[in-house]
């Protein structure tokens, strides 16, 4: 039963992929312009004739279902395309922003859910009294305040005023950091360069902040509606009756069944965040795939673009299937129901 539900959600990731490329492919060709035009643009040297065969090198003067029908067949091939201005690869550079931007994303999210789980416990606690109502207070703020608004205050406080911390890009200038992974805890360990950790720390610690805090609201709402909720069921008032001191019904009973709803809305979240990083990555010019999307577009570097346009959708479609199938193994009553 858990295996076809798993099937199920996984053969989805492929057909979802392929409509985000399309709907990607198609809006980027009706924005004004293509690469050629900021190639060849006023000052680049470049006579009529000379842009004139860029656009022809680049294809960008074949028709869009030629355009439409090539990409297809390098999508199929894993084929990405390079860039029009760097030369790199898509893949090679999807390879260097991918883990910056999930190493954003692990931050925010560790950020949202301590706090979020926290503050919604205590809002459940003390249900009808002022540490609620502060509590609530607080999440409507938390989820009220744009990403970009809270991000450029965090700069201009912690950066600018206090200079606590530092607000652009992923590491201090100078910093010597030898890639294997792309993943900074990870290759500090293998290569025992401890050194970079605190820099690499600082520098994620405002934009992860930023997100995780915006964030926070949703889960605090969600875990003290579902810890009230679960309370009321029959099962806690008898287990209540038959002796179970508060302890053992909070964590054998009501936690456990008050968890669904936080992990559903928790997963997707982090699914959002991967995606939804993207202004704060501009904000604080942190190098992640949200960063390179939106150059990729002013640039129309529609290969780049489409790349990390179709990363960004892939992950959020495999995070919400490890969403859907770890519910599937927390509660019963769903794989009953599939």
């Amino acid at each position: 039963m858990i295996g076809r539900a798993v099937l199920h959600r996984l053969a989805l990731v492929p057909v979802i992929g392929f409509v985000i490329a399309t709907i990607v492919f198609v809006l980027l060709r009706l924005i004004p312009g293509n690469a050629a035009d900021i190639l060849g643009a006023e000052g680049s040297g470049l006579s009529a004739e000379q842009r004139a065969q860029l656009v022809h090198q680049l294809k960008l003067d074949s028709s869009m279902g030629a355009q439409y029908w090539a990409f297809l067949v390098s999508l199929l091939h894993l084929n990405l395309g390079a860039s029009y201005f760097s030369g790199r690869t898509v893949t090679n550079l999807l390879s260097d922003a991918l883990p910056a931007t999930i190493e954003l994303a692990v931050a925010a999210m560790i950020v949202a859910t301590v706090f979020g789980v926290v503050l919604g416990a205590i809002a459940a606690a003390f249900r009808g009294r002022w540490p609620d109502s502060l509590v609530r207070f607080v999440a409507i703020l938390s989820f009220s305040l744009p990403w970009f608004a809270l991000g450029v205050l965090a700069i201009v406080v912690f950066g600018v005023e206090l200079k606590w911390l530092p607000i652009f890009g992923r590491f201090s200038p100078g910093t010597v950091y030898h890639q294997k992974t792309g993943f900074v805890l990870v290759d500090a360990i293998i290569e025992s360069n401890y050194g970079i950790l605190k820099g690499w720390a600082e520098h994620l610690a405002l934009p992860a902040l930023t997100l995780g805090l915006t964030m926070m609201g949703f889960l605090t709402r969600i875990t003290r509606a579902s810890i009230l909720e679960t309370q009321a069921e029959p099962y806690v008032r008898t287990a209540r009756m038959i002796g179970l001191n508060d302890k053992q019904i909070l964590f054998h009973h009501v936690m456990r069944n008050a968890a669904i709803p936080v992990i559903t809305v928790g997963g997707l979240m982090f699914g959002a965040l991967l995606g939804g990083a993207v202004i704060t990555e501009v904000v604080f010019a942190y190098p992640g795939v949200g960063n390179l999307l939106v150059t990729a577009i002013l640039e129309h570097d529609y290969f780049v673009a489409e790349g990390a346009a179709l990363a960004v959708g892939l992950m959020f479609m495999l995070v919400s299937a490890v969403v859907d199938i770890t519910a599937l193994l927390i509660d019963p009553r769903l794989r009953s129901a599939t």
